[in-house]
């Protein structure tokens, strides 16, 4: 499932050990409430999505900042760029 493959990628990215994917809510936040991410942590984790998916991010984009909300957001930008 590409939910669960996408919190894996946040984990190890950012080497978060003291959580697991059941942890992380799909439909919560990944900055500042929820999850707590900040902007390395967004850096680091967009270079990780681009290499193992091949998505294209832009760091000044709304639309990215939209596609970081939440894995769920991530997921769907996921299934989008494989159909193109």
């Amino acid at each position: 499932m590409l939910e669960l493959e996408v919190k894996n990628v946040i984990i190890e990215s950012l080497q978060l050990e003291d959580i697991t994917p059941a942890d992380i809510d799909t439909d919560a936040p990944l900055f500042v409430e929820g999850l707590g991410l900040d902007s390395i942590d967004a850096l680091e984790l967009g270079v990780a999505l681009q290499k193992k998916y091949g998505i294209t991010l832009s760091a000044d984009s709304q639309d990215t900042r939209r596609h970081f909300a939440s894995v769920r957001a991530l997921t769907e930008l996921i299934e989008k760029s494989r159909t193109k």
